[in-house]
Order: C-alpha cells, then sequence, then structure tokens
C-alpha cells in the first residue's frame, strides 16, 4: 500500500499540482485504492473531488469512474477542469437528446474517458442500463451523499437508483458530503450498503462490522471546525444598512444569499447605489449571463454577489472574506453549507447573519406552505397531467417543459404550495423535477444533400454555414442534433446573433428544422398517470417529513436567538460533533470575552 500511496502522491502532483494531501484527503485515498466502500464528511471547501479523482486515474486503463451529482453546473464545470488538466470526461445530464445520451455512453464504453458524471435520474433509465455490461466501472462515486436519504435536508428520491446499482455494478463506493448529521449518515451507508450487507440487515442477523466500519463502510471524518470562520448572528431592524457597513468595514470578496430573486437585483442596486461594486445571479437569469456573472465575481472584476442559493455551488473561490445571510435559512444544513463558502484560503472570513421579527414569522409561514394537504398534492398530480393533456394510463418516460408560472396561472393557484407538493411528488417517486435545464440549438436537414443543390441562397452566409453543419454533424440529416452555436459562428466569421438570423431564415425557406436554445425547468414523468384515488402519498412518511422540517426549522430559530453557547460549538453539535471548544471569535465568545 506504501508504493500506491507515492503513486498517488505522483498523481496528484502531475495533474493538481500539490505535492501532499490534506490528512483526510490521505485516508479516504487510501481506503478506496483498497477497494473499500468510503462515506467521507469533509466540510465545504475540504477538498472532496481530489479524493476520487486520484484513486480514479491509478484505475486500470479503460476503465471509468460513474460520478453521480444532481448539480448540472457542477458537473459541467468538474467535466471542463478535468479537461483543462488532460483528463478525458463526459457528462450525461437533463435536457440532452435520447441520441446524446447514447453517443455519450457509447464514448464512455470505447473511448477511454477516466469519468463519467450523471444525473441521478439517468441511472434507472433502460438506455443507462443497457451499456452497464459494457462500462468498466472502476468505482461509484456518490456527490451530496445526504440526498440519498430520505430523513435529509435535500433527499432526491432518484438517488435510491443507486442502491440498485450496486446489485448488477462490483465496484466500489465512494460516497461524499459536507452535511449530514449521524442519523443522516447512517441511512445513507445503509441504502448504499452492498447487496450482502443490505441482505444481512433485512434478514435480522448482526452485521460484524470491523472497527470503523458500517454496513460495509469505513466512515472518515473530518472535524468540521472552522477556526478562520467567526459566525455572527444580528438582531437588526435596518438590514439594508447593516448589509452596507459589513460591505464597507471587511475587504475583500463577499456573497449576500437572499431568498427571493426580486430582492437580489434590489441589494445589488442598492449596494452599487453606495458605491460597492455588486451584481445579482438567481435562476431566472439565462445560462450565458449567469456564467458571465460568475467569471467576474470569480475574478474580482464584481466585489459582492447578491444571490439566491443557486449560486455558490462548486465555485472554487479561495478568497471570500464574509458571507451575509440577509434571510434566515430554512436549515442549519443549509446554512452551514453556505457560510462554509467563505474563508477556504484559512484565512480571518465572518459568515453573518442578519435577522429580525418578521424573519422568524416568515419561517413559521414557509412551514404552512411546504406542506400542503395530501388532497391538495393528489390535486396537482392530476392538473401537471391535464396541462399537457396526458391521459390516464399514459405519459411514461415524457419529459415536458414546464412553467410554474402559467400552470398556475391556469388553474388560479398559489405557486409556492404548487411548488412544494411537486417537491414531494418527486420524493414519492411519481417524476423527476429538474429547474434551470439549458436545452441547447438543435438543426435538422429538411431537405437531403442532393436536394441542397437546388436550394437558392439569397444570403451570402447561408452556404458557409450549412457546410459547416454538414461537416461538424454526423446525422444531421437523420434526426435534430445539438450544435455550438460559438463554434459554428466562428468557423463561418460571423456573430451568433448573426448565425441564429441565418439559422431562422433557412428554416423560412424549409432548408432545415431550427429549434432555438432554451432554459427550463422540466418534469420527466416516471411512470403512467394513475387513476383518482390511487396516487401514491404516504402519510406515514409525509407526518415524519414534517416533524423532522419542525426539528430543523425550531433548531435555526433556537441558534440565532440563543446567546450563551459557542455558535461554532452549536453547530458542530448538531452534526454529531460532541467534543469541541469555543472558537473564541463568533459574536457570543466575544460578548462572554467582555462581560469578563
Amino acid at each position: 500500500m506504501e508504493a500506491r500511496m507515492q503513486e498517488a502522491l505522483e498523481v496528484l502532483k502531475k495533474y493538481w499540482g500539490y505535492d501532499s494531501f490534506r490528512l483526510q484527503q490521505e485516508a479516504i485515498v487510501k481506503a478506496a485504492l483498497q477497494g473499500k466502500d468510503v462515506l467521507a464528511m469533509l466540510p465545504t471547501g475540504g477538498g472532496k473531488s481530489v479524493c476520487f479523482q486520484v484513486p480514479a486515474m491509478m484505475a486500470p486503463e479503460g476503465s471509468t469512474a460513474l460520478v453521480v451529482t444532481p448539480l448540472i453546473s457542477l458537473m459541467k464545470d468538474q467535466v471542463q477542469n478535468l479537461a483543462a488538466r488532460g483528463i478525458k470526461a463526459l457528462a450525461i445530464h437533463t435536457g440532452m437528446t435520447h441520441r446524446e445520451v447514447d453517443t455519450a455512453l457509447n464514448n464512455a464504453a470505447y473511448g477511454d474517458f477516466s469519468f463519467l458524471y450523471v444525473s441521478p435520474e439517468r441511472l434507472g433509465t433502460r438506455l443507462f442500463q443497457g451499456y452497464l455490461n459494457v462500462l468498466n466501472i472502476s468505482y461509484i462515486v456518490v456527490d451530496e451523499a445526504h440526498c440519498i436519504s430520505q430523513w435529509g435536508y435535500d433527499f432526491r428520491p432518484d438517488y435510491l437508483n443507486i442502491g440498485k446499482l450496486r446489485k448488477l455494478v462490483d465496484a466500489p463506493v465512494i460516497a461524499l458530503t459536507a452535511t449530514a448529521t449521524p442519523d443522516v449518515a447512517r441511512d445513507i451507508m445503509e441504502r448504499l450498503a452492498q447487496p450482502r450487507f443490505a441482505a444481512m440487515e433485512m434478514a435480522g442477523r448482526p452485521i460484524e462490522d470491523r472497527p470503523g466500519e458500517h454496513y460495509g463502510f469505513t466512515l472518515i471524518k473530518s472535524g468540521f471546525e472552522r477556526p478562520n470562520l467567526s459566525y455572527i448572528a444580528r438582531e437588526k431592524s435596518d438590514k439594508l444598512g447593516e448589509m452596507l457597513n459589513i460591505c464597507n468595514s471587511v475587504p475583500g470578496t463577499g456573497i449576500v444569499y437572499v431568498r427571493s430573486r426580486k430582492k437580489t437585483e434590489e441589494l445589488a442596486a442598492f449596494l452599487q447605489s453606495q458605491g460597492v461594486s455588486a451584481s445579482f445571479y438567481h435562476a431566472g437569469l439565462s445560462s450565458s449571463l449567469r456564467a458571465l456573472r460568475q467569471e467576474e465575481w470569480k475574478q474580482d472584476k464584481v466585489r459582492v454577489m447578491c444571490c439566491t442559493n443557486a449560486f455558490g455551488m462548486g465555485i472554487d473561490k479561495p478568497d471570500v472574506r464574509f458571507v451575509i445571510h440577509y434571510d434566515l435559512p430554512e436549515s442549519p444544513e443549509a446554512y452551514f453549507q453556505e457560510a462554509g463558502r467563505a474563508g477556504r484560503d484559512g484565512k480571518r472570513s465572518y459568515a453573518v447573519l442578519l435577522w429580525g421579527s418578521d424573519d422568524l414569522k416568515r419561517l413559521k409561514q414557509i412551514e404552512r406552505t411546504s406542506f400542503p394537504s395530501l388532497e391538495f398534492m393528489e390535486d396537482v398530480y392530476h392538473k401537471v397531467h391535464r396541462f399537457f393533456d396526458i391521459p390516464y394510463d399514459t405519459g411514461e418516460g415524457r419529459s415536458l417543459k414546464f412553467d410554474i408560472g402559467a400552470f398556475c396561472h391556469a388553474f388560479k393557484m398559489q405557486m409556492s404550495s404548487v411548488f412544494y407538493a411537486i417537491r414531494y411528488l418527486e420524493r414519492e417517486g411519481h417524476w423527476t423535477y429538474t429547474e434551470d435545464v439549458d436545452i441547447p440549438t438543435r438543426v435538422q436537414f429538411a431537405v437531403s444533400r442532393q436536394g441542397l443543390y437546388e436550394v437558392r441562397f439569397d444570403d451570402e452566409d447561408m452556404h458557409p454555414v450549412l457546410e459547416c453543419l454538414m461537416r461538424r454533424y454526423t446525422g444531421i440529416f437523420s434526426y435534430p442534433v445539438a450544435i455550438e452555436e460559438d463554434f459554428v459562428a466562428a468557423s463561418c466569421g460571423i456573430t451568433e446573433g448573426r448565425l441564429r438570423q441565418v439559422l431562422y431564415l433557412l428554416s423560412v425557406n424549409h432548408v432545415i428544422r431550427y429549434i432555438p436554445a432554451d432554459n427550463s425547468d422540466v418534469i420527466t414523468l416516471n411512470h403512467n398517470r394513475w387513476q383518482p384515488g390511487n396516487v401514491k402519498l404516504s402519510p406515514d412518511r409525509y407526518k415524519h417529513l414534517q416533524d423532522s422540517f419542525h426539528s430543523r426549522l425550531e433548531t435555526m430559530l433556537d441558534y440565532v436567538q440563543q446567546d450563551s453557547e459557542c455558535r461554532s460549538r452549536y453547530l458542530l453539535r448538531y452534526f454529531g460533533q460532541e467534543e469541541s471548544e469555543d472558537c473564541g471569535t463568533c459574536d457570543v465568545c466575544r460578548a462572554k470575552r467582555q462581560l469578563k
């Protein structure tokens, strides 16, 4: 094993430029190289990606690490980052056509790719299952592993397909999370256990775990302390003034989290009016604009980003000096993860939570709205099918572009209640709801190759565009193919805007079928529409989820209102770390020091 770990260090140095692993990284890599199942619990910014990427690069030639992640943006970022290091990786996610998925899986099976990133809903499809016998999978990597726990704060039912996958694929699991309570961690390991361990548990036979192992997993936990991060909770009636004061008092880059998309724009405009370099970010912006805003912030062209929780996941920016929560988060897990984006470089940074009496009332209202009646949810189930004219006993496998605003307007329903109903129906396995899916431009030739000779080119840019499309995209005469607008435009020496004009003209002249790029929420139906009264809603589980939500919310309310326990110790205790010391830098610790 010593020789293997030396080889791991060489891989780390060659591709990532580091001379050594962090302490827990080394333990995780070592366990993975020994073929063990690993659950790694590392704080935000703890370097989780390296823990699976290095072992995967050391796997036998021709094998591929299967990486399951629910975050399309993070998936794309990691594939791009690996490509920049000279490592071949692919991604399969919502928004890709059947043909595109088939091509990607074929490349993964026969094209010497080290990583295949997939969204969890792809695991249960017939197309993916059909490739399992030719995919040589080295590791099953489960990112955001808390999503597999039904009692976690961010459960995704499609994650349950990973447990089923273990019955078909003989490969060790590397599961990673930054936010899991002890109960959630046990649930993760139970659901991802190898079939033999799961069978023993179901039969009521005791599992003889080796020291440090549970359900056959090696559990590796890092201390969650962030000694350079000062946690502060301030009760303020003038949040705008306090936010401005923090921005002016703390040098460096910052993030301001807020729940409402509209509020991100208002806060950014306010900061700009006060001379602070600021911008806003939320899922309602186009993908290109989001990418631009993110890049400007990463390059310090914008100092403060006002955003919803759509911003920040997977962003590797070490020098964030402050994270402000303008609104109270609903759970300690969400707060801990978002606050942890500050100070990854180890320098003094601040996580400031602003709150007032209105926030406490708002969270109580969110709790009521988040759990509509079971009757209401069954009504939403059927109305979604009616919205798309889907009869009973049909619909399985359909992907539907879903505009929740138009839906609520059509049926005169409250948007927030509908949203939470859709999410619970997803938990019950009825459909997969994916927000903010980028759907690329697609083109298909409407005439044959021979028929092109008869086309009159009234625009001088038509000919080079058609020639580029024919050279670049195989199958374009047979089915709609996703194209890269930037590549085609650059190849033809025109702008992307001009390219869209040419494509439109070609479609008007019936030379091509042109499907412009789009961005939309998508509902994918997992089964045919059920008859009224037969929709599975699991009342007992629903009650348990209500109780869990209430408990997390009450913990959040207690966190901001209490002034007796170090805020760092409070959060660590919630995540099961009983032994810790006062941080000395949070507002509670500083207040105690001043009283002495």
